[in-house]
């Protein structure tokens, strides 16, 4: 497994000192000068960000929250706190410990990557498995567990999926059980994505299944 990425971006120090510390030997580290190319290699990368805020970068921290970056934001006690919104932004102010510091690194990262896991993408949208939601653009709609499960089939699948492997795999019926579930719920959740997204084309079938 490749090592865990740490960009760091306004204090070049901090980033000499880590990479002579055997605690952050596990991680590779990286300083940045651009606070672009640092975000744009993060975001497509899966980097962790360490960004030291001053008054003067404090907008700057609004790349962080539009990106979704993993972030470490420290500032010095003196500067007025900056509202970040993003779950993924964790804010340390000067003093803390370099144990701290790991400690709030690897819980950031747990997070980040038990997120990661639960979103899946299916054409133009993304289901979040956790939250139980499926996503597109800004806007964003609740879904039932069963109807998450019936569309994460559709992920899985790049052919169309029957009606009796779905009644098998989201409802545990037989194969030969005569029922509507199928049908019923199909018919609910196009109803559900049309007033939500304006989609009146989402679930497709043909002979030989539903698809998306």
């Amino acid at each position: 497994m490749d090592r865990i990425t740490i960009s760091i971006f306004g204090n070049k120090i901090l980033s000499e000192v880590l990479k002579e510390i055997k605690l952050f030997s596990k991680y590779n580290i990286k300083f940045y000068d651009d606070l672009n190319l640092c975000i744009r290699n993060a975001a497509q990368n899966n980097y962790l960000v360490i960004f030291f805020i001053t008054e003067s970068s404090k907008k700057d921290c609004k790349e962080l929250i539009k990106h979704n970056v993993p972030s470490i934001v420290i500032k010095e006690s003196l500067i007025k706190k900056n509202n970040l919104t993003s779950e993924f932004i964790v804010s340390l102010t000067i003093p803390f410990s370099i144990l701290y510091l790991e400690k709030k690194i690897i819980s950031l990262l747990a997070r980040y990557e038990f997120n990661k896991r639960s979103l899946i993408n299916l054409h133009d949208y993304t289901i979040d498995k956790n939250e139980r939601k499926i996503k597109k653009k800004n806007l964003e709609l609740h879904l039932t567990e069963k109807e998450i499960n019936f569309l994460i089939l559709f992920s899985q699948s790049d052919k169309p999926v029957t009606r009796n492997f779905i009644l098998k795999n989201v409802w545990n019926y037989s194969s030969g059980t005569d029922t509507h579930t199928v049908e019923t719920h199909i018919h609910r959740l196009r109803k559900k994505i049309l007033k939500k997204f304006g989609d009146n084309n989402f679930i497709k079938n043909n002979n030989e299944g539903y698809y998306i």
